[in-house]
């Protein structure tokens, strides 16, 4: 996975690639799905979701420029997955996940796969992320906003960065959003295709 769809395509980052080699990501897929857990594509989860793409998870992680010591929102936990490669490369984790079944399974997953007690789940709306944790470093967000979301954004750090797909329910761009003092500056944005966001400042369910 790490050789043919993440270093050969345009993922240079090490620390991003060493992460996804760590991580195990048939511990984080159904059973029934399990043998193309490293499959160049997303693959269903349950109640609608999926577990993205390695290689969006992978453009993702890059995209955050994690160097190993910041706080860090992962909203839209689905598997819990994204979550664990930020674990490998950030310091405190939080993940964020509206569907109770859902964030059930990620904890199982994350606890077999070693990450129980560096990634924190919570149960509620990730379009209002966690204000009682605020500010972050980072923020990614795994699932499709209609626009930028203005409380994730208001919830980084200076300077911090928030990585969110933005479009409509049938494709978006992946922006990346540095909060600065002038506001919101879009680093750049690649076309990509993610379920929606649902929730306050997201897609009715």
């Amino acid at each position: 996975m790490v050789e043919r769809q993440l270093r050969r395509r345009d993922v240079t980052d090490e620390r991003v690639l060493d992460a996804m080699e760590r991580v195990p990501r048939e511990l984080f897929v159904p059973d029934r799905v399990r043998g193309r857990a490293y499959d160049d594509a997303a693959l269903p989860i349950g109640a609608g979701q999926t577990i993205s793409q390695p290689y969006m998870v992978a453009r993702i992680c890059e995209a955050l420029e994690l160097h190993g010591d910041e706080k860090v929102l992962d909203v839209g936990t689905g598997s819990g997955y994204q979550a664990a490669v930020l674990a490998e490369l950030g310091g405190e984790v939080h993940t964020i996940e509206r569907l109770e079944e859902l964030a059930e399974l990620a904890r199982a997953s994350l606890a077999a796969a070693g990450y129980g007690d560096r990634v924190r789940v919570h149960l509620g709306d990730g379009t209002l992320g966690l204000p009682e944790q605020a500010p972050f470093r980072a923020i990614a967000v795994a699932a499709a906003a209609p626009e930028l979301p203005t409380t994730l954004y208001e919830q980084l750090a200076e300077r911090g960065r928030l990585v969110v797909p933005v479009g409509g329910r049938h494709g978006q761009q992946l922006q990346v959003v540095v909060r600065s003092p002038e506001g919101p500056a879009v680093v750049r944005s690649v076309p990509c295709r993610f379920v929606p966001l649902v929730g306050e400042e997201g897609f009715s369910a």
